[in-house]
């Protein structure tokens, strides 16, 4: 099975000066808008690093919601926030790390049976898979 999807991007103008509008195929996000200051000076507006958290919680909360059921267990609320840290670095900026930061209620599961399978998740979704040359955390809280 091959699915496809995709997310695009429009530039207009220099990097300081210029402004963006990004959007994905299903219209979640149609023409919002970023720039560098968006980026990089807090100014309201999407950024890479909050799409790619956002794709990165995403995937592994479904992924640890997949694992849970095949041990025969249904969570009752799974939240996931990304933190994704962009750093300058020797030749530009990088991306240098993602934790994830899990909050789960899972009723017949204790905290040490939740957070294997967390990890596992980690793991095995794909998009931490995609992202693997970034070191990616997990932190846990249980309950």
């Amino acid at each position: 099975m091959k699915i496809e999807k995709h997310g695009s991007a429009h530039w207009t103008g220099g990097l300081k000066d210029g402004k963006g509008q990004i959007s994905t195929q299903s219209g979640a996000l149609k023409d919002h808008p970023y720039g560098f200051n968006t980026r990089f000076e807090g100014v309201t507006g999407s950024n890479p690093e909050e799409l790619i958290g956002a794709a990165h919680a995403a995937c592994f909360t479904m992924a640890l919601s997949m694992m849970l059921g095949e041990a025969g267990l249904t969570a009752e609320s799974l939240d996931t926030k990304a933190n994704v840290t962009l750093e300058k670095v020797s030749d530009g900026f990088a991306i240098t790390g993602i934790e994830l930061v899990l909050k789960g209620k899972v009723p017949g599961a204790d905290e040490a049976k939740f957070t294997e399978i967390a990890n596992k998740a980690k793991a095995g979704c794909p998009v931490s898979k995609a992202l693997s040359a970034v070191p990616i955390s997990l932190s846990v809280s249980f309950g």
